[in-house]
């Protein structure tokens, strides 16, 4: 398993009873995980002293319980990077911290190349790789469906002090603008996506992440320069193993590029056990 460990502004202190302690700079979390099927006795005292926990609701979404006060927003730090954090229905917190061993991947590629690079990341999200990507001096095409995403990207740009590093924000459907990339012939270097397991388009169609990964796949295989560094998939879909979405990427990239392809589940060590918690699965094609 790859580990995200090089955090100092994050910290998930104990799991127990499908639930997370988590520290966020000086705010405690909990917040629900259902593979955390596990009981413990939950001796850590900051169960009963965080700042927040997060309800789910039998209906669907959930909502923040408050025990001290929270900011509205606060700022953490990795490495260099500056990212904005706010309390968000769904339990989300605008970073999933187990990422942060593909921006680190990403990064360190785009350095080792001495060469200018441009990524595209699609599903952006917030934009933590995105500025991570941009930090390492690649050029950025970041995408995302949600108006509110981008802007936050925007703003954890900001915060980073790199607003002023190329980069494109574009509120657009993903598998649309791949589309038109390919029409206007543009390329990139690296391709970054962490697609949905489930939703619908504005236009109300379904996307299941299961039938429409081969396709993406293939969509963005032809944006690919002709000496691309990396592609990156990443997935929370429990049903998509990491070894089949290791060999999708085979299928796609190494007859066109060569190169190798890895996968592996990337987790979370918890620290009051030394246990590593999984957080979901990536796949990489590298040249």
């Amino acid at each position: 398993m790859r580990l995200s460990d090089n955090w100092k502004d994050y910290e998930l202190i104990d799991t127990s009873d499908g639930e997370r302690l988590e520290r966020w700079g000086d705010i405690i979390l909990i917040r629900p995980d259902p593979q955390i099927i596990w009981s413990t006795g939950r001796k850590n005292p900051l169960w009963r002293n965080a700042h927040a926990r997060y309800h789910r609701s039998n209906k669907g979404g959930g909502h923040w319980e408050t025990y001290r006060k929270v900011p509205d927003r606060w700022t953490i730090n990795y490495d260099q990077l500056v990212f904005n954090i706010k309390p968000m229905g769904f339990k989300h917190t605008g970073v999933f911290p187990e990422q942060a061993v593909n921006w680190d991947f990403a990064a360190g590629k785009i350095r080792n190349e001495n060469r200018p690079l441009k990524v595209l990341n699609l599903f952006g999200y917030t934009g933590c790789a995105t500025l991570s990507c941009m930090k390492a001096g690649a050029m950025v095409c970041h995408v995302d469906a949600s108006k509110g995403m981008v802007q936050w990207a925007r703003e954890n740009a900001q915060s980073s002090g790199i607003a002023d590093l190329p980069v494109r924000w574009l509120v657009d459907d993903c598998v649309k603008f791949v589309q038109r990339e390919i029409r206007r012939g543009n390329r990139y270097d690296g391709i970054i996506m962490d697609p949905p397991s489930y939703g619908r388009g504005p236009g109300g169609e379904v996307w299941k992440l299961e039938e429409q990964l081969f396709p993406l796949v293939d969509l963005c295989r032809q944006v690919l320069s002709d000496d691309p560094v990396f592609f990156i998939l990443n997935s929370y879909t429990t049903g998509l193993s990491p070894a089949v979405m290791e060999y999708l990427l085979g299928v796609q990239l190494r007859q066109s590029f060569g190169g190798s392809v890895s996968s592996d589940e990337i987790g979370l060590r918890v620290t009051d056990t030394g246990l590593v918690l999984p957080c979901g699965s990536t796949a990489i094609w590298e040249k």
